[in-house]
């Protein structure tokens, strides 16, 4: 089966907005492709940095994620972004990957959602990636089981998938994100989507690319 391919990362605020669009979609095509999100790992400091070091950018471009978007970015998250000098948080991609790897095993079906879960988490509910706690109400709705989600998630086994997704994204020269590709068979890769992208304009990519592959 042909595949999409999400490439994204947990604290990209583009991304974010791009969520509903790329829900959508793979519900719209769940019964024809396959669908898997890839974390980039935008943030990964090799010493932590405060928040306040990506806290002018947010508040130069969240208005307009807000605008092109149709997402609200929430008051507790915002409340970080603006009071920089009260904030504990030092965000770093890579918890919020090891996560999103230890879920894809479980429920590789749902894992645009579970990628859309954390990012609302995030940008809305202002919960801390870096912090295990963040995760703890997604093990409820998705009925997995506490313990072994911990446990998994401070494993060395999740963390090296978590940096293979890395690498796989700078295979891919993602430069951005979101960016979205079609995989047709092993070795033919479509970028059809590269920061956000509106619904009809990816539906109809995809289907271009669904007429060129059946010519082949």
């Amino acid at each position: 089966m042909n595949k999409i391919i999400y490439c994204y990362d947990a604290y990209c605020g583009w991304c974010y907005g791009f969520s509903k669009v790329i829900r959508k979609i793979a519900h719209e095509y769940k019964k024809e492709l396959q669908f898997e999100v890839l974390s980039g790992g935008m943030i990964l400091p090799e010493t932590p940095r405060h928040i306040t070091a990506m806290a002018t950018v947010i508040k130069e471009n969240y208005k307009r994620v807000e605008e092109l978007t149709g997402v609200t970015f929430g008051e507790d998250f915002l409340w970080h972004v603006f009071n920089t000098d009260q904030s504990d948080w030092y965000p770093n991609s890579e918890k919020p990957a090891i996560a999103l790897s230890i879920f894809k095993e479980m429920y590789p079906s749902l894992q645009v959602d579970f990628a859309a879960d954390l990012q609302y988490a995030l940008n809305y509910e202002g919960r801390d990636l870096c912090d295990d706690e963040a995760y703890r109400h997604l093990l409820d709705k998705y009925n997995i089981n506490h313990q072994e989600f911990y446990e998994k998630l401070h494993s060395e086994k999740y963390k090296e998938l978590a940096h293979y997704e890395f690498a796989l994204c700078q295979q891919l020269q993602v430069k951005g994100y979101p960016a979205v590709f079609f995989q047709a068979g092993e070795q033919k890769f479509y970028m059809i989507g590269s920061g956000f992208t509106p619904y009809e304009t990816l539906k109809e990519r995809i289907e271009l690319v669904k007429k060129e592959i059946q010519k082949d």
